[in-house]
């Protein structure tokens, strides 16, 4: 593959989701609300539909059993999946409180890889928040004895948001997005959901929504997470780049657009642009093609130079920044 990919994302009805991904989006589905749209996703429970190139129709899993996973990069030889999920989260009401194994806990328990993940966020309604992590240590009997006397968020850091603004949720970390949150999601390639408290809601089957809880003690990290770290914006040509994140599962910058910026796809790993805002112009060595608010894009690792223009323009840009063999 020497082209971009654009895709479709695979669109969730989850019962908190809105319409705000529909309507400024430009997502589809015949569901009445969109929860959450899997931007770049090859799973079991949903995979990216490419729309462009000869392979078009096609699920990216249908795509990489096809191709192999060569397009990945020299940092993803040993997958046997994409090892990023990236997804974009319209939250009208509260998500549960839950928590996410570490991969040796969720390979022996789910047969899949852990969770760890990161929000930025992109929108929030005046005083919106959300959890992330305790606001103190607690013992395993306390965190126990809350649960059952469903006064856990008494004991959660409670945290108000701006648009922006950058979480990062290592596994272990209890969290829940809270509504009127617009985000974009970058997690690992797991879709192991540990539920903890879920304010006695139910189903589209009218029954109460099951809880984790033995699994949840087992893995919640019991003592306050450190704040995020907020990168500044750098000023590069055409443009300015601001770091998120760079751990060990993947890699994520926000770039934005004042005139032409330019990277590069090295051999290494592949780069996913997610575009959050405004329109522009992909220029690759196979041409060019148009961006909108919305678009997800996956460009095969040494695919090369390439550049991104159009004023006011801005993108989540993702890669695999270390070698995942061992992870996968």
């Amino acid at each position: 593959m020497t082209e971009p990919i654009f895709l479709q994302g695979i669109c969730k009805d989850y019962l908190w989701g809105g319409n705000r991904l529909r309507e400024e989006y430009g997502k589809q589905s015949d569901a009445d609300k969109i929860a959450e749209s899997w931007e770049l996703a090859c799973h079991k429970d949903g995979s990216s539909i490419l729309k462009s190139g000869p392979d078009a129709g096609k699920t990216l899993r249908e795509y990489l059993d096809a191709h192999g996973p060569a397009f990945l990069g020299t940092n993803c030889a040993g997958c046997t999946t994409v090892p990023v999920l990236i997804k974009l989260i319209d939250a009208k009401q509260d998500l549960s409180i839950q928590v996410h194994p570490d991969d040796a806990y969720a390979m022996r328990t789910e047969g899949e890889p852990g969770k760890t993940e990161m929000w930025y966020i992109v929108d929030a309604a005046p005083g919106a928040a959300l959890y992330y992590g305790l606001n103190r240590t607690v013992t395993k009997e306390e965190f126990a004895q809350r649960i059952e006397a469903q006064t856990l968020p008494e004991i959660l850091n409670r945290v108000e948001v701006k648009p922006g603004e950058l979480y990062f949720i290592p596994s272990g970390t209890l969290h829940a997005i809270g509504a009127g949150i617009l985000l974009a999601e970058i997690q690992q390639n797991s879709n192991t959901t540990y539920r903890v408290y879920d304010y006695g809601r139910r189903g589209a089957d009218g029954k109460l929504r099951p809880l984790h809880i033995e699994k949840a003690l087992d893995v919640t990290n019991l003592s306050p997470v450190l704040p995020t770290t907020q990168y500044p914006a750098v000023q590069v040509p055409g443009g300015s780049v601001r770091k998120l994140e760079s751990c060990r599962y993947f890699a994520s910058d926000v770039v934005t657009v004042s005139e032409e910026v330019h990277f590069t796809a090295e051999p290494d790993s592949f780069h996913h642009l997610l575009v959050l805002e405004g329109e522009g112009t992909l220029e690759t060595p196979s041409g060019s093609a148009p961006l909108k608010k919305g678009d997800s894009v996956l460009l095969p690792a040494g695919l090369g130079q390439y550049s991104v223009r159009g004023s006011g323009c801005r993108y989540v840009l993702t890669y695999a920044a270390q070698p995942l063999s061992e992870q996968q």
